[in-house]
């Protein structure tokens, strides 16, 4: 993620195009993902695999311990299709939705297909 040295009252209308995005440039999917495993203090040594959903890349760690999409734009097929998978977690990129509107539907689909999933917007 991106590292942040400044406190709240130092920040200026000019320094908000810097923060739309919180994950740092050079971060690949595979950052992204064992940042989140070390996050949630899951072992890095259970198997993953990544495989294609829609033409997004969609990893799955340790057969659905965890489901995780970094794409651009996810369509809504990919979501319901991680949640009728049902994982004890679910994660994606914030910049992966247009806006809240999909990200409170992501939240919502989760809740009427797989409730006990824990969903996570990075």
């Amino acid at each position: 993620m991106t590292d942040v040295y400044y406190s709240a009252d130092s920040y200026d209308q000019n320094m908000l195009s810097q923060l739309e995005s919180n994950v740092k440039p050079d971060r690949a999917d595979f950052d992204l993902l064992f940042g989140c495993l070390l996050e949630w203090g899951l072992p890095l040594s259970m198997p993953y695999t990544s495989e294609d959903i829609e033409g997004c890349k969609v990893h799955i760690y340790n057969d659905g311990d965890l489901i995780a999409c970094f794409d651009e734009n996810i369509p809504e097929g990919v979501i319901k299709e991680i949640a009728n998978r049902k994982p004890l977690r679910a994660v994606f990129r914030d910049s992966g939705f247009k806006g809240s509107p999909e990200k409170i539907n992501v939240g919502e689909t989760f809740k009427l297909i797989s409730p006990d999933t824990r969903v996570k917007i990075i």
